[in-house]
């Protein structure tokens, strides 16, 4: 059964190799995913097979697409759909939520 009702600390964390720690709530057409992002990593240029919302809800950095390169920070919100290819430099501890959309 699903929970209707869950708190981000009692997802298991995964912590990438540069610090990039991420909590996942999976659904059956979507998910959510809760990142931290250190300050001074960079994501490389990368697409995915499925559309993305990603919300910031605090620090900064830099989105890079085939529209520019642009500042974010709190309150911004990306828009990927599938194949989109995208950049991102974090020039603060950055922290977003990503809503993955799955076939």
């Amino acid at each position: 059964m699903t929970d209707h009702l869950t708190a981000w600390d009692t997802c298991e964390e995964t912590v990438a190799g540069n610090g990039v720690a991420k909590r996942t709530i999976p659904g059956a057409g979507a998910s959510l995913v809760r990142v931290v992002v250190p300050a001074g990593v960079s994501a490389g240029r990368h697409s995915h097979d499925h559309e993305q919302f990603v919300q910031v809800i605090s620090g900064s950095g830099f989105l890079e697409t085939e529209q520019g390169r642009k500042p974010f920070s709190a309150g911004s919100v990306f828009h990927f759909p599938p194949g989109t290819w995208h950049a991102a430099a974090f020039e603060t501890e950055t922290v977003l939520v990503e809503t993955n959309f799955v076939s």
